[in-house]
C-alpha cells in the first residue's frame, strides 16, 4: 500500500518521495490514519521502524489545513527524553514539512546550551516545538514559551523519560496544556509505569503494537563473544581492524568507561570519540556529526545515546559491557538493522556478566549465539550459578557442638566453575 492511499496532502507526499520512502512501515500504516482522524494514540513499536514519521506526517497534515493568521502559538508539543532525540525529531519534522505553504516553523529546545538564543527564537512564534522536559520548564518560567494553544501533545520514547526521572516534569507540563487536545504516546516498550501514565492522559486511545513487547529487530544478527574482562579492549580493537569495520557504535555502562575506551582506541590509530552526559552539548553534537560523516570510525556512548542516534545503514553496534537493565539492550541494538536493512549486534561478555546475558535472553525470548575468538578465549565459559546460602548448624540448647563456619565469599559474586 503506497503513502498516497493514506490521505496525506501532496506537499507531504512530495517530501516523502524526496526522502526515498515508497511504502509505509507497519507502524506508519496504522498510526497515520488514526492521527489524521483526531484520535488519541498509544503506540508501541521497535526502534527503527519509523515511529517519527508515524506521528509527524499526520500532525503536519492536520495543522497545515488550518489558517491561524499572523499569530503563531505553539500548536504541537513533542517531548523527548534526550537532546539527541530532540534534534533528530526536529530534523525529521523540518524535512517532512519542507514543501508545505506557508512553511511551518519548527523549533527544538534542550539543555546543555545557552537559553537566551532559544528564548529569542521562540519570540517570533513557532508551530511545532520539540523539547526536553527540563529545558521547556525553564523557558516557561522565563515566560518564553506558552502552551495554552497546544492542539497535539506527543510523548516520544515515553518509557525512557520515566526511566530518567522526568515524570514530575511531564505532569507539570501537562497541567499547563488545554484540557481538550490530541494525545499521542509513542514508545519502544511499555512498562507498568507507562500504562499508569496513560490513565487520565489518553481518552479512548487507539492502541497499536506492531511488535511483541521488548523484542529485538529481526534483521539484527546477535552474537555474544565470550572473553575475559581484561581482554575486552584488545578484542574490540582486533575485531575493528581484522573485519575492517568502518562505522561502529560502542556502548559502555559508565561515562568514565567510555572515556577510557576512547583513549585506548585512539592510541592504536582507531579514530574514536565519546558521547555521554558529562560532555558539553557542543562536544556531543560534534562527535555525532563526525560519526555520521564517516570522519570518526567509532562512537563510544553511554545509554544517553541509545534513543537519540538515527544513522542510515549503521552496520555494527557493540555492547562493550552488557546493560544492567535488559530493556536497554533492546534499545542499544535498535540503532542498527533500521528501515529494513540488516545489522549486527556484538556483545563482549565476561564471566561476571553471564547473569545479565541470561536476563536479556529471557526478555527477548531467544538465545544469543555464543562464540569465542582465537587468542581471546575466556578462561571460564560456563554460566556461573549464584552462591547458595550456607545453612549454619545451630547448636542445641545443651549442646557443645560448634557452629559450622560460613563459606568465604569475599570478593566473589558468583561461584566459579573452573574446568567445566
Amino acid at each position: 500500500m503506497p503513502f498516497s492511499t493514506l490521505g496525506l496532502s501532496a506537499p507531504l507526499l512530495r517530501a516523502i518521495a524526496d526522502a526515498g520512502y515508497t511504502t509505509p512501515s507497519p507502524i506508519q500504516l496504522q498510526a497515520i490514519p488514526a492521527v489524521l482522524g483526531g484520535h488519541d494514540l498509544l503506540a508501541a513499536a521497535q526502534t527503527g521502524t519509523g515511529k517519527t514519521a508515524g506521528f509527524a506526517l499526520p500532525i503536519l497534515h492536520r495543522i497545515s489545513q488550518k489558517s491561524y493568521g499572523n499569530n503563531r502559538p505553539v500548536r504541537v508539543l513533542i517531548l523527548t527524553p534526550t537532546r539527541e532525540l530532540a534534534a533528530q525529531v526536529g530534523e525529521s519534522v523540518g524535512k517532512y514539512g519542507a514543501h508545505l505553504h506557508p512553511r511551518l516553523k519548527t523549533e527544538v529546545v534542550f539543555g546543555g546550551v545557552k537559553i537566551n538564543p532559544q528564548m529569542m527564537r521562540l519570540r517570533g512564534g513557532v508551530d511545532v516545538l520539540v523539547a526536553t522536559p527540563g529545558r521547556l520548564l525553564d523557558l516557561i518560567s522565563q515566560n518564553a514559551a506558552k502552551l495554552d494553544k497546544v492542539e497535539t501533545l506527543v510523548l516520544d520514547e515515553a518509557d525512557r523519560m520515566l526511566d530518567m526521572g522526568f515524570i514530575r516534569d511531564i505532569r507539570k507540563i501537562i497541567a499547563l496544556l488545554p484540557k481538550k487536545r490530541q494525545n499521542l504516546l509513542f514508545s519502544a516498550t511499555f512498562s507498568d509505569d507507562i500504562r499508569k501514565l496513560t490513565i487520565g492522559l489518553l481518552v479512548n486511545p487507539i492502541k497499536i503494537e506492531v511488535a511483541p513487547r521488548n523484542t529485538a529487530a529481526e534483521l539484527v544478527e546477535q552474537i555474544a563473544y565470550l572473553v575475559n574482562k581484561t581482554d575486552k579492549a584488545k578484542l574490540l580493537c582486533h575485531l575493528i581492524k581484522e573485519k575492517d569495520w568502518r562505522q561502529v557504535l560502542v556502548f559502555t555502562t559508565t561515562k568514565h568507561g567510555a572515556n577510557r575506551l576512547t583513549e585506548k582506541l585512539n592510541k592504536v590509530d582507531i579514530k574514536a570519540a565519546a558521547i555521554h552526559g558529562n560532555k558539553s552539548q557542543g562536544a556531543r553534537t560534534s562527535a555525532l556529526a563526525g560519526f555520521k560523516a564517516g570522519e570518526i570510525r567509532v562512537l563510544v556512548a553511554t545509554d544517553v545515546a541509545a534513543r537519540g542516534i538515527d544513522i542510515a545503514l549503521l552496520p555494527h553496534v557493540v555492547n562493550f559491557e552488557l546493560p544492567r537493565a535488559p530493556e536497554d539492550y533492546v534499545h542499544r541494538i535498535g540503532r542498527t538493522g533500521r528501515a529494513g536493512e540488516a545489522g549486527q549486534a556484538i556483545s563482549l561478555v565476561s564471566h561476571e556478566e553471564y547473569s545479565f546475558l541470561r536476563l536479556i535472553e529471557k526478555l527477548i525470548g531467544n538465545s544469543i549465539k555464543r562464540e569465542q575468538i582465537a587468542g581471546f578465549e575466556a578462561s571460564e565459559i560456563a554460566p556461573p550459578e549464584p552462591p547458595k546460602p550456607v545453612r549454619s548448624t545451630r547448636p542445641g540448647r545443651n549442646s557443645n557442638q560448634p557452629r559450622k563456619p560460613a563459606a568465604n565469599l569475599t570478593n566473589s559474586r558468583f561461584r566459579t566453575n573452573a574446568g567445566v
